[in-house]
């Protein structure tokens, strides 16, 4: 692999619970083809079909193989880690793939700062056809990824980061009650216990967008949703973190609520805007112009088509209008 003794050992973990071959393939391959770094690959399937196996197969003592039995994401994470023997540790979905240099720029940051906890960096989003269709490049949002700055934006992506191994262990991996947001509940975690994240300015990760949206984003936004209101139910947490509270469950319902429209799932939409209303300091009327001006800027970010009138035109958009100005006639929906 082009290695010099001296550069420490990177566990790459890929999961693979929804299984897709050719995915699969280019996201092992991905890391085969990593250079001027040292490390091994762990990949855990979650019950999948027997034919994951023979594609494994190709790789020989390239590629460590591990099955559990349909345990999800989380405890496939968790085996990963308990198997891994390197001092940094990566995970890789099986839809997603690593670009050139990935793990070498990650682990160099690493070694000049031994405070370090968490890399980060960027990543894009790749369509159906193998093309590029956005950049993200989040520390333009947020340049400090303090505990402040995971609340209120949330820029959690596992395969664009790496972790140093004991942070891992400390905080006892991922917990499966609040998968596919398990990954988000465990950089809240190590954020509160004093782990420092530094940004690497560049993007090193692709990922496919999944067929499942739909079934996804209300996953996600229900996991999500609990994540959140678990973290501000904890006693003893910081002043400034603690007075963040409805800022943030505000902005995280609305985005919950994008998310969902753009799987056209307007029901599911409608019931998180509603859920916001008990946290924005706007006026009734504020209020739905902001969600507008949120959706507007989400489907920037994520560079997506979002047609206002078709929102603001649609039954649903009408009945919470009613709602809202008849909930909330003369004030605020929260202090």
């Amino acid at each position: 692999m082009g290695v010099a003794d001296k550069e420490p050992l990177i566990s790459v973990i890929i999961p693979i619970v929804n299984y897709n071959s050719d995915r699969s393939i280019k996201a092992i391959e991905s890391v085969l083809q990593q250079q001027d770094c040292h490390f091994e690959v762990i990949v855990v399937d979650d019950g999948s079909s027997n034919q994951i196996r023979e594609v494994i197969k190709q790789y020989g003592n390239s590629v460590q193989y591990t099955i559990q039995n349909n345990q999800g994401i989380a405890e496939a994470r968790n085996l990963g880690i308990a198997q891994a023997k390197g001092d940094l540790i990566v995970f890789l979905d099986a839809n997603h793939y690593f670009l050139p240099e990935k793990l070498a720029t990650h682990s160099a940051i690493f070694k000049e700062n031994p405070d370090i906890g968490i890399v980060h960096s960027g990543w894009q989003r790749v369509n159906s056809q193998n093309n590029k269709t956005v950049d993200v490049c989040p520390w333009k949002d947020v340049s400090e990824l303090d505990l402040a700055g995971w609340l209120r934006w949330k820029p959690v992506f596992l395969s664009a980061m790496m972790f140093r191994r004991e942070w891992l262990e400390y905080l006892s991996g991922f917990d499966p009650f609040f998968a596919p947001a398990d990954d988000t509940d465990l950089i809240l975690r190590m954020a509160l216990k004093g782990c420092k994240t530094t940004w690497l300015e560049k993007i090193t990760v692709g990922y496919h967008q999944e067929d499942n949206i739909k079934q996804q984003s209300l996953l996600k936004g229900r996991s999500l949703s609990l994540v959140i209101n678990r973290f501000f139910a904890q006693p003893d947490l910081p002043s400034k973190i603690k007075l963040m509270e409805y800022s943030v469950l505000y902005s995280t319902n609305v985005w919950i609520a994008w998310d969902l429209y753009q799987t056209k799932d307007f029901q599911e939409m409608i019931y998180y805007l509603k859920q916001s209303c008990q946290y924005t300091p706007f006026s009734p009327v504020e209020t739905t112009i902001n969600w507008i001006e949120s959706f507007t800027t989400f489907s920037k970010n994520w560079a997506v088509e979002f047609d206002v009138m078709e929102l603001t035109d649609s039954q649903e958009w009408q009945d919470l209008a009613m709602w809202i100005i008849k909930e909330y006639p003369l004030q605020t929906c929260s202090i």
